[in-house]
Order: C-alpha cells, then sequence, then structure tokens
C-alpha cells in the first residue's frame, strides 16, 4: 500500500498588520468527488486542511490567482507541527 505524504498546512499572513494578527490557515472546498474547487482561509489551525505538498501548491496557486487582495497577504506552506 502506497503511503501518502500528507503533512502540510497553508498559513496566511497579512503584510500590513505587522504581525499583529494571527495567521489564518486554509480549509480546501472539495466536491463529492473529489474535484478542488477553492479554499476558504480559517483561524482555527486544527479545522485547516491537513495535505500533500502538490495540493498545498494547489492552494497557493488558486489564492494567489482568484483574491483579488492576494497581494496583500504572504502565503506559505508549513508543516503540521510548525
Amino acid at each position: 500500500m502506497e503511503n501518502i505524504d500528507q503533512r502540510y498546512l497553508v498559513q496566511q499572513n497579512k503584510l500590513s498588520d505587522d504581525a499583529l494578527k494571527p495567521p489564518v490557515f486554509a480549509k480546501v472546498m472539495r466536491s463529492k468527488e473529489g474535484k478542488f474547487e477553492g479554499v476558504s482561509f480559517i483561524k482555527n489551525k486544527e479545522k485547516a486542511t491537513i495535505m500533500t505538498v502538490e495540493q498545498a501548491q494547489e492552494v497557493i496557486d488558486w489564492a494567489s490567482n482568484k483574491k483579488s487582495n492576494a497581494h496583500e497577504y504572504a502565503t506559505k506552506i508549513i508543516c503540521v507541527g510548525q
């Protein structure tokens, strides 16, 4: 059986707040068939989606292309334990 490396989160920090606001984390929305539909960013790290590095990159690409204010945020992939 193949072991899929799912241990990454996507974290987003607002650039203009001088680290005053806590980071938010990606919660991926998928269809019933498992097709990627989008992302919402939530404060609760425990409820964030744990994913592979490829899925995390898909989230970053989506956020940078679909969110009109993406330039105001620093978005990065982190390991679950960080």
